[in-house]
């Protein structure tokens, strides 16, 4: 019995030294020399580019941007919406939380991370992000959009709803969002 424990314990450590000496990760503490965050921002706007056409080589972009400089903001949102899209809700919350904190005066990580947080079925926990968004961006049509939204499918109307579809019927530039912002309209009063 000793000797199978000891083989379990040895496989272990096999294990755990292999993974160490697997390559960095991509979140992985790199020194400030190592940094390089000029070609991170490189490879952000290229995996953006690619995002809706490639997504597999737009996240290696965002992975290696990532490993250059982990404080790439654009990159954790741009990697948070290929996890969104994959629906891997919680990794993709993660990088918006990321992102949100690197890009404080930026609406599309908690715009995103509300919407993630939404499909996750935390429903209030999304609406109070957009909430809390508006606070800074009052007039931001990105948030009004899903918060008005939100707020009319899940009967959490409030004061500024009204407020928030007059915003959308009148700067949206998409006839449906228009639409949808003044049937909506006429169906509060």
């Amino acid at each position: 019995m000793t000797h199978i424990i000891n083989i379990v314990i040895l496989a272990l450590l096999m294990a755990l030294s292999g993974c160490a000496r697997s390559g960095p990760h991509p979140y992985q503490s790199i020194s400030i020399q190592s940094r390089n965050p000029e070609r991170a921002i490189q490879f952000a706007r290229q995996a953006a580019e690619l995002i809706e056409t490639d997504p597999i080589k737009a996240e290696q972009l965002l992975r290696e941007s990532l490993s250059l400089d982990l404080y790439c903001g654009p990159a954790h949102n741009n990697l948070g919406v290929i996890l969104l899209n994959r629906n891997d809700l919680y990794q993709a919350a993660a990088e918006f939380e990321w992102a949100r904190k690197l890009m404080p005066g930026q609406d599309d990580p908690r715009v995103n991370l509300a919407i993630t947080l939404e499909r996750a079925g935390f429903v209030d926990d999304a609406i109070n992000e957009l909430i809390s968004a508006r606070e800074t961006s009052k007039h931001s049509l990105e948030i009004a959009q899903p918060l008005a939204w939100m707020q009319l499918r899940y009967d959490k109307t409030n004061q500024d709803t009204p407020e928030m579809l007059r915003l959308i019927a009148i700067r949206s530039i998409d006839a449906q969002w228009q639409a949808w912002a003044i049937d909506s309209l006429s169906r509060m009063k």
